[in-house]
Parts: C-alpha cells; structure tokens; sequence
C-alpha cells in the first residue's frame, strides 16, 4: 500500500503543474546575489529575524517542557522552504537545528551555500538543496519536525498544492511557520503602492495583490488539509527605523503557527526531543520555558 501511495505521488508531483511561478523565479533571478546586503534589497527580511527566529524558537520550547542550553533546537529537524540566500536557515542552524534549505533558484542556493561556508558550525548542521517543495516529496515523506515558510506563500503558483505538500513531508504533530501578507486595501496601498513605488523598501513588482493571502483563507486551506492553527499575530514594519514589531491586527503582515494533526497514539517530535535531552541533560530536566 505504501509503494502504491507513493507512486500516486510521484504521478502527482512529476506532471508540469507545479507550485512554483516561472515569472517570480525572473523576479528573484535578479537580486540572487543581494541576500546578504543587509542595507540592500533584502533589509527588511534581515530585520525580520528579530521578530520571526524568537517566534519560532518559543513556540517550540514552549511545545516542549525541557531545552538544550546554548542550543536550544538541538534535535530538531527543520524544512525551511523557499530559503533564498540562508537568511532564516542559518539563525535556526545556529540554535541548534538541523535544517535542510529548499529554492526553486540555483542561484539563491549557491548565494546561501557560499554564505554559510565562512561558519564550520553552520557548514554541518544547514544543507541546502535547489528544489521545489514538491519535488521533494517522494523522499521526505513525514521527515520533518517543523517546516517554515516565511515570506513564500504570496510568490506561489497553486497555494493548496503547497500547503499540501508541507502535510506530506510534516511529521504527525509537526509545526509549520507561515509569515505573510494579507489581502486587503491597506496592503496594497502599504504593501506596493508605498513599499515598492514611493520608499523602494523592496523592487518594484516583488508582489502581486491578487496573489496575497487573507488569514482566514489561509487558515481554511490549512484545516482542510490537516492542520490545525494555533496562532495568528500580525506583524508592522516600521520602514523609518527599519524594524518589526508585533501587533493584534492582522491587515498588512501576518505570522501563522499551524500543527499538523497526529497519528493516534504517536509521540509528538517535542515528546521525543524531551525524551533524548531528559536522558542527556538531567539536570536541565523539568525546566518549563
């Protein structure tokens, strides 16, 4: 039954529909080589981190009763999808993680392979991979503890292929980070009209609107496909000092923190994760986060 299965997805996944949009991949061609120009194009996704490694990094602990010190996602393995040049995956490396890098774009994967050379540490715990999500599905089926997909969902051709695809490879009780842009007047107006025509924060034409996506479809495409959504923060660029900051409304940018439901009776990664640390770390053991 298995092999059927995973025949019927790799029929599924090796026709020429695909997730990923040959126009955003023109778009990103471009800029394959400003991923770490911290004052360049990519400025906001750098300061980004501030606020979106610390989201990940407690909502897992907070999954978990026991950390690593000094690397407190030992253990856990980490899909980060449409990485770019590394500016997620290697905050997460450096936490500990172990994390495969997916982009559709071999010059992104080269940009980040090269980058993350210059750190030993980082070398052996981030490995990066030019692919779509689901051209890796075959192989990763329920392989990951955690998949993120920051700043993605609103460059992808088919949303719901996605979203089903991070089910596919998702471990039973696993977490999916999801930052975004929502579909409304205002982020139209700051999400291109301003960030894109008037400040140049970002390259013109980075976004289309009609492609943006509001929480409440998100979510409905989410639970639809086996998840369930445990958290939706909205999220405020400040273009002037060039930071982030949390905030209630969700009508501009949003985070998402989805779990996939799990297999009856089946430990959670967390559970493992505590597990493994308890045995080597005790006295560490009970330390609630």
């Amino acid at each position: 039954q298995l092999s059927l299965f995973r025949f019927t997805v790799k029929r599924l996944f090796s026709t020429s529909h695909s997730s990923v949009d040959s126009e955003e991949m023109k778009k990103f061609q471009l800029l394959a080589h400003k991923w770490w120009d911290e004052e360049g194009e990519y400025s906001a996704l750098h300061s980004m981190n501030d606020i979106r490694v610390p989201f990940i990094r407690d909502t897992l602990l907070n999954m978990s009763s026991n950390y690593h010190l000094g690397n407190p996602l030992s253990g856990v393995k980490i899909l980060d999808v449409g990485c770019g040049g590394g500016l997620l995956s290697e905050p997460l490396g450096r936490l500990g993680a172990s994390v495969t890098g997916i982009d559709p774009l071999e010059d992104n994967i080269r940009t980040a392979d090269q980058h993350k050379s210059f750190d030993p540490v980082l070398a052996k715990r981030i490995q990066y991979k030019s692919s779509s999500l689901e051209e890796i599905v075959e192989e990763s089926m329920e392989t990951f503890d955690v998949i993120v997909a920051s700043e993605v969902v609103e460059h992808v051709a088919d949303l719901e292929m996605f979203i089903r695809c991070c089910s596919q490879v998702l471990k039973p009780d696993g977490s999916l980070f999801i930052t975004t842009i929502n579909k409304t007047q205002l982020s139209y107006i700051l999400g291109i009209v301003v960030a894109e025509k008037i400040l140049g924060i970002v390259p013109e034409g980075t976004h289309e609107w009609e492609k943006f996506v509001t929480p409440e479809e998100l979510e409905r495409l989410l639970e639809a496909n086996g998840f369930s959504v445990k958290t939706v923060n909205g999220m405020l660029y400040n273009p002037f000092w060039g930071s982030w900051s949390w905030m209630e409304d969700t009508s501009i940018n949003y985070a998402v923190h989805a779990v996939k439901s799990g297999a009856q009776g089946q430990s959670s990664p967390t559970d493992a994760l505590s597990e493994m640390e308890s045995e080597q770390h005790p006295a560490t053991a009970g330390t609630t986060v």
